[in-house]
């Protein structure tokens, strides 16, 4: 094991690898229960709701998990890196949006809401396929310096409001307003029409579920576990606080993997999967389907970019060039982790941030990852479990990670005009406009734009052009 892992060689323990990767764990596997509910959208689980969101609920829950552990064993036995990988939380809100709910705005029944869905997962297969083909060929280093250093850095702090974005209106924080479009949970309001318990209450625990998480992550013992000691308390709080009681029916299980059978793991073999991906009605046609197989490839490349760089720095281990070793078979593992998620039933897979948190805690080899992938794959028969968590227990989850991926952005050059103004443009109109690839996209042509009438413009700037124009395209034929 010593000489396999290299364990030694990186100055690490057995013992410290294996606390390393409980800390990796902890700190992610809110993404079990917070990825299923993203693509369904938490509040269309409520009584009464269509019966094909459990479905797609169930059989996203399972195929998580395993695409978990394929892609974290993959890093721990290909890569052997201490980095594990689930489903990205963006890009999850991102499937639902663009997939599941133009099924929900136009009335579809549940066969519709099941084809949506299956639609999606041909896209995400797709943009596995291309980035593992930029992967293995080298291409990926190339694409990597197409989008300019600014938007790089933007990305992910985008997504990362984004996401903190969805964890305030999953849980009522940020509420419609018909004069400003958006305002605070209003408090006063649900106390006068005696709704408190409903309407406030949820969104003042998930508030108290972040300062929770905040507070924990100053203890050096309890660091990378905090958001899920953060999610069993608010849990526990809300139960006892609203005076009800959890359902617990094992009986579930059962249910949770024949979904996964019939829905999930069978939606990309069938040829009607292939026609809805690219029809009019539900993505806006061919070019529309192919800005949204670029936008998936695009993010997870560069999502994982930073984040191996990131946390390789940290871990120093980094090649005398300043490249995280092992890169290429990190990279990868990332894309065959997404083709896998394609085909079992999950939104794209990406490696995962909160792999900092090992790292921190010593993890230097792929016996990290190893521990992780066996806690994920004990998950699977805890379904019954996680669905009892409610929604204020997770968001706090939702908003720290939008917290973590901001760190990028301090680095951009806010000094320059050319730098500063598309990477704001990325980051805020990513929660804005709902969309990541429009953030992308903005950002982008931004940046061709001031850059071109500053007298900037060089031979390496043809290929953000080249997006920034098929985005311009987009926008000006695509509603979306």
């Amino acid at each position: 094991m010593d000489k396999f892992f290299k364990i030694s060689e990186r100055g690490s323990s057995v013992r410290t690898e294996i606390m390393a990767g409980l800390t990796t764990f902890f700190a992610m596997v809110y993404i079990v229960v917070t990825n299923p509910n993203q693509i369904v959208s938490f509040s269309h689980l409520a009584e009464g709701a269509d019966p094909a969101f459990q479905q797609i609920w169930n059989a996203v829950y399972v195929a998580s998990i395993l695409v978990a552990v394929i892609g974290t064993l993959l890093m721990a036995f290909y890569a052997k890196m201490p980095f594990a990988q689930a489903c990205g939380m963006g890009l999850n809100s991102f499937f639902f949006v663009s997939f599941i709910l133009p099924v929900v705005i136009r009335g579809g029944d549940s066969a519709a809401l099941v084809d949506g869905y299956q639609a999606g997962l041909v896209i995400i297969l797709l943009s596995g396929i291309i980035f593992m083909i930029f992967s293995v060929t080298g291409l990926r280093s190339k694409v990597a310096k197409a989008l300019p250093d600014c938007l790089k850095k933007a990305i992910p702090a985008g997504i990362g409001l984004f996401i903190a974005f969805i964890g305030f209106q999953n849980v009522g924080l940020i509420q419609t307003n018909p004069y400003t479009l958006v305002q605070f949970v209003d408090i006063h309001g649900a106390v006068k029409n005696g709704e408190f318990m409903t309407a406030a209450l949820p969104a003042l625990m998930a508030l108290l579920g972040v300062i929770i998480i905040a507070v924990l992550e100053k203890f050096k013992g309890l660091k990378g576990a905090s958001v899920l000691i953060a999610i069993a308390i608010i849990t526990v709080l809300y139960y006892i606080v609203t005076g009800t009681a959890p359902s617990f029916d094992m009986g579930q299980v059962g249910q949770t993997f024949k979904d996964f059978a019939t829905i999930g793991v069978t939606g990309v073999f069938q040829a009607q999967s292939w026609k809805d991906a690219f029809s009019v009605e539900l993505v806006g046609g061919v070019f529309s389907a192919i800005m949204l197989i670029v936008t998936y490839c695009l993010v997870d490349m560069f999502d994982t970019i930073g984040t191996l760089y990131g946390t390789a720095s940290q871990a120093d281990m980094l090649d005398e060039e300043g490249d995280p070793i092992n890169v290429n078979e990190c990279m990868n593992s990332d894309s065959i982790a997404t083709v896998v998620g394609g085909v079992l039933g999950t939104s794209t897979c990406t490696t995962f941030v909160e792999s900092a948190a090992g790292v921190v805690a010593g993890g230097r080899t792929g016996l990290t990852s190893l521990v992780v992938s066996i806690c994920f794959a004990l998950c699977l028969f805890l379904s019954p479990l996680a669905s009892l968590v409610p929604a204020c227990a997770t968001a706090p989850a939702l908003i720290w990670v939008g917290v973590l991926m901001l760190k990028g952005f301090a680095k951009v050059d806010m000094d320059d005009a050319r730098s500063a103004v598309p990477a704001f443009l990325a980051l805020v109109m990513m929660p804005l406009t709902y969309s990541i690839s429009n953030g992308i996209g903005l950002g982008a042509i931004a940046y061709v734009l001031i850059t071109l009438f500053t007298g900037k413009y060089q031979k390496k700037d043809i290929p953000v052009t080249i997006i920034a124009l098929l985005f311009a395209v987009k926008f000006c034929m695509i509603t979306m």
